[in-house]
């Protein structure tokens, strides 16, 4: 079987495998499980023996013409090179995961069977946009994504928060599409195609007019789907759905598209300064921003969230400094750790018995209740945090150097000024990341909320997961930069000495600095009386996910929601702890540039339309119904009545012929 055909199979089997599953979801139920399971399972493999094959070497390419359009033709085409292969087996194994996983953690939801398909379809809408060669092919998988997060998300509809995080996470993403769509067309017709190797091939003979306002439509539909400033808001409400979901759009699937397709196309960015520019101020602010955030959150979910949306920074911000190894490098070992650490979130959601959303002030003796849990969650931080030997250092490190590289002015693929925003923020969000990883470790492992019910232990399946996905944790980075040099273009992926000393020294002043605060205000907390708080509901783990609760709710009602007195990062951020807790105000400005005035908009559309022109209407239809009554008034069907309006009318006539003759 040639490498074409595999790669053809590869998004093929999970879309086969998700039409199944709705087909047979309700008359053969014992089909769903292996149906969500095995399709997926065989892309990995065809995935892996993909990348054998291509080796890091010279990229598969394929094409043929889906259809004819007169202009700009659309081709069914194939770009794999390095990069895709690698991708690919990450989005295999996270989705396989995922979905393994889900059969545990879902074995009690009565909508387990669309869930797995919808699953099965996202993962399929990942590989066509990882291996797509043709950009409209690509928009396909892409806008499916889109969809398929709408329905995950809201998985638990019977809640408003999914609701509403549902609906939030198509419009925000949407409102991103529209300019990158605008983009994309702007792009093909300057390049005359919509093949990836044409678009490069372009560029490199500087044949595009307006590289600049293509790159930056195109980074709007980036900035939504990717979670980066200012469209990131979407992000942390996403939580309302289920776990396994969040690891699979947070580690895989559709956030890491926006930066995959960057990457793809690095060399049209760096045509345009400015765009590199932008892509390093907005790498930057989201960076730090979401850092800050993450500090202050009370709930698992939404402190991985925003480390997500933080991560991803890294990622833009290597790739604003024209380095797309160090982003998919990172993007790689990201993507192993943040799935561990939503996993194995979900099993401290149902061990904690809080809700869907895992609030840490809640919580009590993990430890113990989930051993796998805790330690391959501590794993998964020690990456998150960067520290050395654990993956993440080495490709958080590889970020950090291709910054400093371009900061000192040793390359040409992006201004100065794009590595020293990049670099700074970067040290900065190192530090902060420890901070809130410690936070998060010491809160949920060793927090001070009360004793919730013993809930059991958890399926097999769930803790077999977490440990599959722990080994690459602990040992993709050391691996990778070792092993995998050919399949980055090359690029040499071992530490620099400085911006390892940097990054890993800020990293422990982080994580130092928490658990000294920690320590200090646990103190206090033994001499006030809110070290003890109500106990919490129980439920399994589905039934547990799907308790509303108000995400950003600003004030405490009861003692079962009070916040852990021991919590340091309230004592970090001082008065900035209040800010970043409703991630600074955003979705109140958005709601005050642009929700209200469309609402006022749709009221006056609304009056105008009831009062002025169904007024108009009334109006219309009331004239001849007022003529039709006085009409009818007049037949009566009495002869007498038509005889006596005979005369009189006679006798007018005769009046008026008197009046006229005399007159004359």
């Amino acid at each position: 079987m040639t490498t074409t055909t595999l790669a053809v199979l590869v998004p093929l089997l999970p879309f086969l495998g998700a039409a199944a599953g709705l087909l047979l979801g309700r008359s053969a139920p014992g089909f769903v499980r292996p149906l969500a399971v095995l399709p997926t399972l065989a892309s990995l493999v065809l995935a892996v023996l993909v990348a054998a094959r291509q080796g890091g070497g010279r990229a598969v390419d394929a094409v043929t013409e889906l259809t004819p359009t007169g202009s700009v033709p659309v081709e069914l085409a194939l770009h794999i090179d390095g990069f895709a292969a690698l991708v690919a087996i990450l989005v295999g194994t996270v989705a396989t995961c995922v979905q393994i996983y889900s059969t545990g953690y879902l074995r009690d939801d009565p909508r387990y069977a669309s869930y797995a398909a919808l699953v099965s379809l996202f993962t399929s809408a990942m590989f066509l946009v990882v291996y797509s060669g043709d950009l409209m092919v690509l928009l396909v998988g892409w806008e499916i994504m889109g969809i398929c997060s709408y329905f995950l998300v809201g998985h638990y509809w019977e809640t408003p928060e999914a609701r509403a995080a549902s609906l939030k996470a198509f419009l925000v993403t949407k409102l991103g599409d529209v300019p990158f769509l605008i983009g994309l067309l702007a792009l093909a017709t300057e390049a005359g195609s919509f093949r990836i190797t044409r678009i490069l091939g372009a560029v490199a003979d500087g044949s595009l007019d307006h590289p600049t306002l293509i790159a930056l439509l195109l980074l709007a539909g980036v900035a939504g789907k990717s979670a980066q400033f200012p469209l990131h808001t979407w992000l942390p409400d996403a939580m309302a759905g289920p776990t396994p979901v969040s690891a699979l759009i947070h580690a895989a699937t559709m956030v890491a598209a926006g930066v995959y397709f960057v990457a793809r196309l690095l060399p049209l960015f760096e045509a345009s300064q400015a765009a590199m520019v932008v892509l390093a101020v907005m790498a930057a602010v989201t960076m730090v921003g979401s850092a800050l955030a993450a500090l202050a959150q009370d709930d698992i979910k939404r402190v991985l969230a925003y480390s997500t949306i933080g991560q991803l920074g890294y990622l833009t911000g290597a790739l604003a400094t024209g380095d797309r190894g160090a982003a998919v490098f990172h993007l790689l070992s990201h993507g192993a750790f943040k799935a561990l650490l939503f996993l194995a979130g979900g099993v401290v959601i149902h061990a904690a018995g809080t809700n869907s959303l895992a609030a840490m002030s809640r919580m009590r003796g993990l430890r113990e209740r989930v051993p796998d849990a805790y330690w391959t969650m501590t794993v998964a931080l020690l990456a998150l945090a960067a520290i050395p030997p654990f993956s993440g250092f080495f490709s958080k490190e590889s970020v950090l150097g291709a910054a400093e590289h371009v900061a000192t002015g040793h390359t040409e693929h992006a201004p100065g000024a794009a590595g020293w925003t990049v670099l700074v923020a970067a040290l900065i969000t190192a530090l902060l990341t420890a901070a809130y990883a410690t936070r998060l470790w010491l809160l949920a492992f060793r927090g001070r909320g009360a004793e919730a019910p013993d809930h059991g232990r958890q399926p097999v399946v769930m803790n077999a997961v977490l440990w599959v996905l722990a080994l690459p944790s602990l040992a993709l980075g050391g691996l990778a930069f070792r092993l995998l040099p050919d399949w980055f273009d090359g690029h040499d992926l071992t530490p620099t000495l400085t911006t390892s000393v940097l990054g890993t020294g800020v990293a422990l002043v982080g994580g130092i600095v928490t658990y000294a605060a920690w320590r200090h205000t646990s103190a206090l907390a033994d001499r006030t009386p809110l070290g003890a708080v109500a106990a919490h509901p129980e439920g399994d783990a589905a039934q547990v996910e799907a308790e509303a609760i108000a995400a950003h709710r600003p004030a405490y009602g009861d003692l079962a929601s009070a916040p852990d007195p021991s919590d340091p990062g309230r004592l970090l951020l001082g008065p900035l702890h209040r800010h970043a807790a409703v991630g600074f105000h955003l979705d109140a400005v958005y709601t005050t540039l642009f929700v209200r005035p469309v609402r006022a908009g749709a009221s006056l559309v609304r009056f105008l339309d009831r009062e002025v022109v169904d007024t108009y209407v009334r109006a219309a239809g009331a004239l001849p119904r007022l003529l039709g009554a006085a009409a009818r008034r007049a037949q009566t069907g009495n002869v007498q009545t038509y005889v006596s309006a005979l005369l009189a009318g006679t006798v007018v006539l005769a009046v008026a012929a008197v009046l006229v003759a005399t007159g004359a």
